[in-house]
């Protein structure tokens, strides 16, 4: 049995869930998911230009973890757009936490 997933931070809900390409109905389209938290890695990283030690303190995660959601983010918004597939952004293991800048003290209940 593999370890516990620690819930990531995020320091705020998506605006939108689902991202289309435009003049295209839905029927027609193949869509993706992002999951929310590889939203808020591409939002540290790529919007706010963190590093991703930084971006990974936010979350409150290692480094090495923030690196691979960054990743499979990226792939995943890369694929949809050279594709022209719909994007939904839904699912993974977060909680928003509306104070930024620093992880809040992990307790058993997670």
């Amino acid at each position: 049995m593999g370890r516990r997933k620690i819930r990531r931070m995020l320091q705020q809900e998506p605006g939108a869930t689902f991202y289309k390409p435009q003049g295209i109905p839905m029927r027609l389209l193949t869509d993706v998911t992002l999951t929310h938290e590889g939203l808020e890695a591409l939002r540290l990283a790529d919007g706010e230009g963190l590093s991703q030690e930084e971006g990974a303190r936010l979350m409150g995660v290692s480094r090495p973890t923030f690196g691979r959601i960054l990743g499979q983010a990226r792939k995943t918004v890369a694929m949809a757009l050279a594709n022209g597939w719909a994007i939904r952004v839904d699912g993974g293991h977060y909680t928003v936490v509306r104070d930024t800048g620093q992880c809040p003290k992990r307790g058993s209940g997670e």
